[in-house]
């Protein structure tokens, strides 16, 4: 029996065309602007004589839940921001030259349990906040005149998730306008027969709709185009549509010397799919692709095009801190730029679908992308409301409406995602096995249970569900994702291994996610040897690493988490959850940089400090404390060198401060002023981190790393500050587009010299002036807990990221920054 497991595929992904929603058909048009907003219920709202002239006036993507106001009353799970119940509504205006094409609203997501309206009559009700979805509007259509739009939100379970959700139409809206017969919703999908170097073929299928009462004798045209934009495959078939019914086409491509999308070189073709009835176009979409082949082993771990490597991955939630959940495409876009400067090659979208955006930039940019469905199935998980895993859980949750959604949401995040080339995996859930909470399994407390790194709240509990059920509901969900894609391979990610093991549910997955829980690696791999084992979520620490790199079978790991995100915080005041690569703003970290160290091969070398342990009181390192996470307070204690330690250079004269360096370099010496105060030192394989205790001067400590050969590779300097005295920016967009164009302006605390002032926490305050609007000011601290969305904040770790948008003119506005008894700065943006 071959146990190796090949999935080979071409995937293709949706263009948006210049404004094309990913519903690959018709004519999609954006419609984000001039929307009416209502924070609680009003009966009636959705009828067209509804007086909402007192209602606020918003533009789409909104998160009304980030704009509330913070209470430690509120539940620490969803970050201590309120929940409620919210009212959408809009005018559109329908072409009286529309009204023999059909017409149809796409919401890409709405924080949830929403229902929508047309005209006063309801399209349906989505419960699912994550899911993309749309509605036929054309029965209800007045053509010609204007029509009323209304959603009403319901996310009065505030509490419902483990982390924060935001509330509201959180993501794009399109309306759009088609042809009575035309491609199906998410109708195109590809995938290969075979790929080598010299050739691909790649089968596409299309399917396609009639909503006449007569029969449709069409033509489907399908052209290939390189990466040049060369057409280099066509083809063109004849198709018959019965009346009021739907058919399928299916055509092989084959493409000669393709070039094969990668980590390193994401080449993106594009198809054409064009649908001609009687010489006339009536339906078209572009879908952007690309061509690669998937190796899984149960041996050897994981290829990407026949090159075996390790996947370096970190999950994600879907907030980006101060935005909420209504974060711009540019955001993602810089965030994920900084996660491939840190080393990561790989994002697991914990624990929903997101945002389109999202897996359309990592197709761009070079990222695998394991797409996960659920947090939960048929029953609820705790949901902390006191402090992460403190005080008395509640158990609020998605679960009422799985039974009944469960299986369409999943096949709607297949049929929607399934032709994204940087997905490589579909995980059907996560930690759904958690040890009573809720299954349960006699094997919990006997000595098969040992292993478990998480809290598994006592041994079994008889009156708890049977963990047995989940191999049934896993088969089920499994043939769900296959029926719709049979080219990746199905995943989920075990928070109890000891206890699924005893159950079908690992076996119904293609390959297994073990979360935290590296003891198993090997003698599950002895135990199960034909079963394909990674790491779906795991702690930060360089053991967890060499887990993988020491074990050829393993093929990578998940980190949590790559950035700083809102909700499963700790007892007031905090945010969120802190142990990121980045913060929320999406800054490196110190933890970052010591990733970088691990994962990257690029020579590197970074330097943070704090007080020796056992030298300082707390006092003295007030300033410093605050930047180490409460997961490494016990690491502090035992004087183990720590992976967060801030590039500060600012102590008492004399006293015994640890300096520690990350970096990839085979030895590294330390210098202070241009004299070496730290010997040479080889790289440290059991913590990664090479350290000194050194007194404090003032001056320039610098740090140099080398190669086994004592050659100079790379170089890391720090300098001591004065006081605070200017303001200056560190980074901004020279021009945005008036079309909700994004500038994302860094202000840093300086002093005197021109050097940061890591330490200063100076309020700062945004003045605009001109056709752009404040989105929020975020510093990245988590202890923080003012009004997100306010013109005045005080900055952390001497800096500041303020995000700016276009309100839709054409010309410039001017930024100006001040902060008392601090030199301002200013600063012009040209908007085209």
């Amino acid at each position: 029996m071959n146990f190796r497991k090949t999935f080979l595929f071409t995937l293709f992904t949706l263009l948006i065309l210049p404004a094309m929603g990913q519903v690959s058909f018709g004519q999609p048009e954006k419609i984000n602007d001039g929307w009416k907003f209502f924070l609680g219920d009003a009966s009636e709202a959705q009828a067209p004589a509804f007086n909402d002239n007192k209602w606020k006036n918003i533009d789409l993507p909104h998160d009304w839940s980030v704009r509330g106001q913070l209470s430690p009353t509120l539940a620490s799970a969803t970050g201590y921001l309120p929940g409620g119940i919210g009212w959408y509504r809009k005018v559109l205006n329908i072409p009286r030259d529309k009204q023999d094409e059909k017409v149809y609203l796409y919401f890409e997501g709405v924080y949830n349990r929403s229902e929508v309206f047309i005209n006063g009559h309801s399209l349906g009700k989505r419960p699912n906040g994550y899911i993309s979805f749309m509605y036929d509007a054309t029965p209800y259509i007045k053509y010609g005149e204007d029509n009323l739009i209304a959603v009403r939100v319901d996310h009065s379970q505030s509490a419902d998730s483990r982390w924060y959700t935001g509330s509201g139409i959180y993501r794009n809206v399109w309306a759009v306008y088609a042809h009575p017969v035309h491609i199906a919703q998410w109708g195109v999908y590809a995938y290969p027969k075979s790929v080598s170097k010299n050739q691909a073929t790649i089968s596409v299928q299309v399917e396609l709709e009639n909503s006449t009462a007569e029969k449709a004798n069409l033509t489907i045209n399908n052209e290939l185009l390189s990466p040049e934009g060369k057409v280099i495959a066509r083809n063109s078939k004849k198709l018959a549509l019965p009346a009021n019914g739907s058919n399928k086409m299916a055509v092989d491509l084959k493409v000669s010397n393709p070039k094969l999308w990668s980590i390193d070189t994401p080449d993106l073709y594009q198809l054409k799919t064009t649908v001609t009835r009687d010489g006339k176009v009536i339906d078209q979409t572009v879908t952007t692709t690309g061509i690669r082949s998937l190796t899984f082993d149960p041996n050897k771990g994981f290829a990407l095009n026949g090159k075996w490597m390790k996947v370096k991955g970190v999950c994600l939630h879907h907030d980006a801190g101060v935005l909420g959940s209504a974060v711009p495409r540019d955001v993602w876009k810089r965030r994920l730029l900084t996660l491939k400067q840190v080393g990561c090659n790989a994002i697991r979208t914990s624990h929903n679908p997101q945002a389109p955006d999202l897996y359309s930039l990592c197709d761009e940019l070079g990222l695998l992308v394991m797409n996960e469905a659920y947090d939960e199935w048929e029953f609820p998980k705790r949901k902390w409301l006191e402090g992460w895993n403190v005080g008395t859980p509640g158990f609020q949750g998605n679960y009422d409406f799985f039974e009944e959604w469960g299986e369409k949401d999943l096949a709607d995040m297949v049929r929607r995602d399934r032709n994204h080339i940087s997905i490589f995996a579909w995980s059907i859930g996560n930690e759904v096995d958690y040890p009573n909470d809720p299954y349960s399994h006699p094997v919990l407390g006997g000595e098969k249970s040992g292993g478990f790194t998480q809290a598994s709240y006592g041994g079994y509990n008889p009156d708890a569900p049977d963990a047995m059920r989940l191999g049934a509901i896993a088969k089920r969900l499994v043939a769900v994702v296959k029926k719709y894609d049979t080219s990746r391979p199905t995943t989920a990610g075990l928070a109890g291994v000891a206890m699924s093991n005893e159950t079908e549910y690992p076996g119904a997955v293609d390959i297994a996610g073990y979360n935290y829980t590296e003891s198993f690696y090997i003698k599950d791999h002895e135990k199960y040897p034909n079963r394909v084992i990674f790491g779906s979520e795991n702690r930060h620490e360089l053991a967890a690493w060499k887990a993988v790199r020491d074990n050829e079978h393993i093929f990578g790991q998940f980190l949590w988490t790559g950035i700083d995100y809102l909700g499963e915080s700790g007892r007031w005041p905090s945010r969120g959850f802190y142990s990121g690569l980045l913060d929320f703003g999406g800054f490196i970290k110190p933890r970052g940089y010591f990733r970088q160290s691990i994962w990257t091969d690029t020579p590197m070398a970074y330097l943070g400090t704090y007080p020796t342990p056992g030298k300082g009181s707390r006092s003295q390192m007030k300033d410093v404390w605050s930047q180490l996470d409460a997961a490494n307070e016990k690491n502090y204690e035992e004087k183990v060198p720590s992976m967060d330690a801030w590039s500060i250079w600012n102590y008492e004269e004399g006293q015994s401060i640890r300096v520690v360096c990350y970096t990839n370099a085979a030895k590294a010496r330390l210098e202070l002023n241009g004299k070496e105060v730290g010997k040479l030192q080889d790289y440290n394989d059991n913590t990664g981190i090479i350290y000194w205790d050194i007194p404090y001067q003032p001056g320039k400590l610098e740090v140099i790393g080398l190669d086994k050969d004592n050659q100079e590779v790379s170089r890391y300097a720090i300098r001591s500050s004065k006081r605070p005295y200017a303001l200056t920016i560190e980074r901004i967009e020279k021009q945005i587009s008036k079309d909700k164009g994004l500038a994302q302006v860094l202000v840093q605390v300086v002093d005197e010299d021109g050097l940061p002032v890591m330490l200063s926490d100076n309020e700062i305050t945004c003045q605009i002036v001109g056709p752009a609007r404040l989105l929020g000011m975020e510093a990245g601290n988590n202890e923080d807990m003012t009004d997100y969305t306010d013109n005045v904040q005080r900055v952390f770790h001497g800096h500041i990221l303020t995000y700016l948008q276009a309100t839709g003119e054409a010309g410039q506005f001017k930024l100006r920054f001040t902060s008392p008894w601090l030199k301002p700065v200013e600063a012009t943006i040209d908007i085209y």
